[in-house]
C-alpha cells in the first residue's frame, strides 16, 4: 500500500520489465503497432518501467518479405497514377501534413515534400550544429525535437536509405533499442546482463520476447527468486516450461490476447482435475494414484514386520543383529528407508512410556 496524492491508501502497482531478443523473434509486421500490443498485454501484469531490445546491425538492415511487397506495389501504383490509369479514390488522398497543400499524385507530393520541407529542416540542422552549449539545446528544442508534423510526414514519405525503419519505430513507441556487437551469442550475453539487473531492482514479473532456449537457465533462477516470468514466442517448449506464462507470438501482434490467456501455470493446475454434478472431484482421476499406493503397501508389508512388545521393548524388523545396548535397543534406520515421518513415531512413543 502506498499513500497517493490524494491522501488515499491504494495497493502497490506490480513492476514489469520487457526484454526483447530481436534477433531470434523480429516483428513480422509494422514495428510500433507491434511494441505498442506487446506492451498492452505486459500492462496487464502491472506497470511497466522498463523495455528494452537487443539485436546485431543485420536485423536493423535486413528488408523483410512484407517490407519488400509493400515497396513493390507501390512503386507500381505510383507508374500508373503518373501515367493517368489509376486515379486516387479521394481529392483528400495525397495531402502534405506539414503545410496542407494538395498534390495529384503521390509522386508530386514527395516532389514537393524534398524539395520544401526536407530542404528546410537540413537547414535547421545545419544551424544546431554550428551552436554550442545551452543556445543549441534551446534551438534544438524550439525547431527539431517538437516537430510532429515533419517526422508523422517523412516516415510516410520518405524511405530510408538503410533497412525500414526498425530501430526508430520502436524508440517511438518506448523501446530501448541497443545495436550489440557482431558477435556470436552478442545479443543473448546482452540481455542475460540485462535479466540479472532486472532482478535486483526488485521487479515483479519478466517479460521475454525470445524463443531462445539459452534463456532456459536465467528463467529458472527468476523462479527460484520469486520472480513471475512471460514468455512471447511461437514454440511453447524449453522456455514455455520454465515460464509461468506462454503467450504466442503471432496472437499478441494481432491483440488476440485475453486476461484469460495469462493466467499463471499454478492457477490452472486445479482446473485440470474433472469434476462431477456436485462440484466433487471423481474418483476415476485417482485411479492410478490408488495403483500405485497399493503396490507400495504390498512392498511395505514384505519389508516391515509387525512391531510387538517383549517386556516392555519394542523390536523392529530393521533392529536384527544390531547391538543391544543396556535396556533398549538401538534402531538404526538410513535415508532410504525412511518410509514415514520418524518425527512423529518418536513422539508417540514417548507419551507411551515406550522407547
Amino acid at each position: 500500500m502506498f499513500k497517493t496524492k490524494q491522501g488515499v491508501y491504494a495497493p502497490k502497482k506490480k513492476k514489469v520489465v520487457i526484454l526483447w531478443d530481436l534477433d531470434n523473434k523480429p516483428p513480422r509486421g509494422p514495428p510500433y503497432e507491434a511494441a505498442m500490443a506487446l506492451k498492452q498485454v505486459a500492462q496487464h501484469f502491472g506497470e511497466v518501467v522498463d523495455a528494452s531490445a537487443y539485436a546485431n546491425r543485420h536485423a536493423f538492415i535486413h528488408l523483410p518479405q512484407w517490407v519488400m511487397e509493400q515497396r513493390r506495389e507501390r512503386k507500381h501504383l505510383d507508374i500508373l497514377e503518373r501515367k493517368g490509369l489509376v486515379k486516387p479514390p479521394d481529392t483528400d488522398t495525397y495531402v502534405c501534413n506539414v503545410c496542407g497543400r494538395k498534390c495529384k499524385t503521390n509522386l508530386d507530393l514527395k516532389k514537393h515534400f524534398k524539395q520544401l520541407h526536407e530542404r528546410e529542416r537540413q537547414k535547421k540542422l545545419n544551424r544546431m550544429r554550428s551552436l554550442k552549449g545551452k543556445k543549441r539545446q534551446r534551438f534544438k528544442e524550439r525547431f527539431i525535437a517538437g516537430n510532429h508534423k515533419y517526422n508523422e510526414a517523412a516516415r510516410s514519405l520518405l524511405t530510408p536509405k538503410v533497412g525500414y525503419g526498425l530501430a526508430s519505430e520502436l524508440r517511438r513507441a518506448g523501446i530501448f533499442v541497443k545495436t550489440v556487437e557482431d558477435k556470436p551469442q552478442a545479443a543473448d550475453w546482452a540481455l542475460k546482463r540485462q535479466m540479472q539487473h532486472s532482478m535486483s531492482r526488485g521487479i515483479d514479473w519478466l517479460f521475454l520476447v525470445s524463443d531462445d532456449s539459452d534463456f532456459s537457465e536465467m528463467l529458472r533462477k527468476a523462479r527460484d527468486a520469486n520472480l513471475g516470468t512471460v514468455v512471447v514466442g511461437d514454440w511453447d517448449r524449453a522456455l514455455g516450461r520454465h515460464a509461468d506464462v506462454w503467450v504466442p507470438w503471432t496472437g499478441v501482434e494481432n491483440g488476440e490476447i485475453s486476461e484469460k490467456n495469462l493466467v499463471p501455470r499454478s492457477r490452472r493446475s486445479s482446473e485440470l482435475f474433472d469434476t462431477d454434478d456436485n462440484g466433487l472431484f471423481s474418483a476415476g482421476d485417482f485411479d492410478q494414484d490408488l495403483e500405485i499406493d497399493s503396490r507400495l503397501d504390498k512392498v511395505v508389508d514384505e519389508l516391515v514386520v509387525s512391531s510387538s512388545e517383549f517386556n516392555g521393548v519394542r523390536i523392529s524388523a530393521f533392529s536384527e543383529g544390531e547391538e543391544e545396548n543396556d535396556d533398549w535397543i538401538a534402531e538404526e534406520t538410513g535415508e532410504d528407508y525412511m518410509l514415514g515421518d520418524t518425527d512423529d513415531d518418536e513422539d508417540s512413543e514417548d507419551e507411551d512410556g515406550i522407547f
